[in-house]
């Protein structure tokens, strides 16, 4: 008698859009037809809510748009022959609504998985739209016996031990994980604990792609029964991946490496710039080129994502920017082989002085004057985006935004910020990174000390900390949760500790006004950030608390 044979799994790591139901609907077809006549599976599984796109926030609250979610389920179904299909979509039925998995095979809906944990933390709020299933769900492929669950359900330690004890010989979870450095291991060894706890193979299906603040980055990956990773789909890449699962536990299949933390971010921050722009409704970018490295950096990343011939950059000197700069913008642009502009706004510049001298006069120049500079580029580059249909990036990075190094209507125009959640310390690393691949970012450009140019002999460290101890002090407290005594306890300065802390809550009320950026830490402004503009908490109580921060 011959042995049973392998169950061949395809994963299907789609990249859908959020509420392109008729495009994702298209997807998930032909990568059925991909996964049964060219692979021949036997399963073909796809990411969580993969109907509608992963979040869709409040358009769940809308019947129309469940409805054709349904509608949709109902076409994949009818593909659905020869095959036995998992997808994910939302389900709206006595009185609630679901975050669901659908088995489908023959035609016909065989089995419904709901979501049994919901998580409503950093990014998630399923807790805001969705019912909690409460019992496993088992289904037979090809004479075996898998469970189903969602994402959030391999976290706890329930939904798969009641799935074992159901029956189940393996655990097959579909995910719209969001990625940040280091994501994809910890998902590895929490599936490697619900491996070892049951006993279980276990097969994670994940998305990939840009949806507004996030990016999904695929990996999908199986835990074999011996508790080893065995097999993984690719890293920020569409892919229909095979794998079999053999009837002692094993798994094989490929199993490329994952990227480290400085590879991996920059990956994300290509994949997201690209998605984002393209999806909504762009194919070309502009930005503002000022030689310093956040700005080389941004065009490097959409130079990447989106081909150099979609890319121009515009510089825009004024009295105070240094020969240096013209030359390191000029060295990066011929690297790159991006467009390259030069717009003169020291007329404009002296202008807006000349009208404005009547009300400043008797008054210091101070942070007004300087704002002005970024204020006259912000409405170029806003010009130019309206009038050729290019989408304006954004240039700064996360320290800036957290302490107001930014000025509204300024330098923070935008309609996207590829590098709102990369700390500067990163941004030298990811621009060496960068030069690793091909020459990108000018040595010059890294070497030299940041300067927002605004005023003469200008150094970011007479405004601010030194960025190494800057950052060190925003990561303790914004991502670990420490307190300021805590950090003291590091090592930091006390009054330079109370001072960015102030400085980090004075400014909300900027960030609220600030471009949609990816997240690429654990813990991002914006979605995953949620703070009051208005509040009375500062932390620790500082003597700068009525100092007026530059930019304000």
């Amino acid at each position: 008698m011959s042995p049973p044979a392998p169950l061949t799994i395809a994963i299907a790591q789609i990249a859908t859009g959020v509420g392109d139901i008729s495009a994702n609907t298209r997807r998930i077809i032909n990568a059925i037809h991909t996964a049964r006549d060219r692979e021949g599976a036997d399963l073909v599984v796809f990411p969580e809510l993969a109907v509608t796109g992963y979040p869709p926030d409040d358009l769940l609250l809308r019947r129309d748009f469940l409805a054709a979610a349904e509608a949709a389920v109902a076409e994949v179904a009818a593909a659905s022959t020869g095959i036995t299909t998992v997808v994910g979509v939302p389900l709206g039925y006595g009185g609630g609504v679901w975050n669901a998995a659908v088995v489908l095979a023959e035609g016909e809906r065989r089995a419904v998985s709901h979501k049994r944990r919901l998580p409503s933390y950093s990014v998630f709020d399923d807790n805001r739209h969705f019912t909690a299933g409460h019992a496993p769900c088992l289904f037979t492929c090809a004479g075996r016996r898998l469970a189903v669950t969602i994402c959030e359900d391999l976290w706890a330690t329930g939904p798969v031990a009641e799935a074992a004890a159901a029956g189940a010989e393996a655990v097959v979870n579909i995910n719209a994980s969001p990625f940040h450095a280091g994501k994809p291991e910890e998902r590895e060894a929490v599936a490697l604990a619900r491996g070892a706890e049951t006993g279980l193979p276990i097969f994670y299906a994940n998305a990939v792609g840009g949806q507004d603040d996030v990016v999904y980055d695929g990996a999908s990956f199986a835990v074999d029964a011996a508790g080893r990773v065995a097999a993984r789909a690719p890293f920020m890449e569409e892919a229909v991946t095979v794998w079999r699962l053999h009837p002692d536990g094993s798994v094989t299949g490929p199993l490329p490496a994952l990227p480290e933390a400085i590879p991996s971010v920059y990956a994300a921050l290509v994949r997201a710039t690209r998605d984002y722009v393209r999806r909504n409704g762009f194919e070309e970018v502009v930005l503002g080129l000022s030689g310093g490295i956040d700005s080389v950096l941004v065009a490097a990343v959409a130079a990447d994502a989106l081909g150099p011939e979609r890319v121009q950059a515009v510089m825009m000197p004024t009295r105070y920017t240094a020969s240096r700069s013209l030359e390191d913008a000029r060295k990066a642009v011929d690297l790159l082989g991006i467009d390259y502009r030069v717009v003169e706004i020291e007329p404009l510049f002296q202008g807006y002085l000349d009208v404005l001298a009547p009300w400043f006069e008797g008054r210091p120049v101070d942070v007004t004057e300087e704002n002005l500079q970024s204020r006259i580029r912000g409405n170029l580059l806003m010009a130019l985006s309206n009038k050729f249909g290019r989408m304006l990036l954004a240039t700064g990075n996360k320290s800036e935004l957290a302490v107001g190094y930014a000025t509204l209507y300024g330098d923070m125009c935008g309609g996207f910020a590829p590098l709102k959640d990369v700390y500067k310390t990163d941004v030298y690393r990811l621009a060496e990174y960068r030069n690793c691949l091909s020459p990108a970012v000018p040595p010059s450009v890294i070497e030299r000390a940041p300067t927002a140019e605004l005023r003469h002999d200008q150094r970011d460290e007479d405004s601010l900390p030194p960025y190494p101890v800057l950052d060190g002090i925003l990561s303790l407290y914004m991502e670990d949760d420490r307190s300021e005594r805590e950090i003291v306890e590091r090592g930091f300065d006390p009054a330079v500790v109370e001072r960015v802390v102030g400085m980090l809550y004075r400014n909300e009320y900027k960030r609220r006004q600030a471009a949609p950026g990816v997240k690429v830490t654990r813990r991002a402004f914006g979605r995953d950030r949620r703070y009051p503009i208005t509040s009375g908490w500062r932390g620790a109580a500082s003597s700068e608390s009525q100092e007026r921060e530059r930019n304000a």
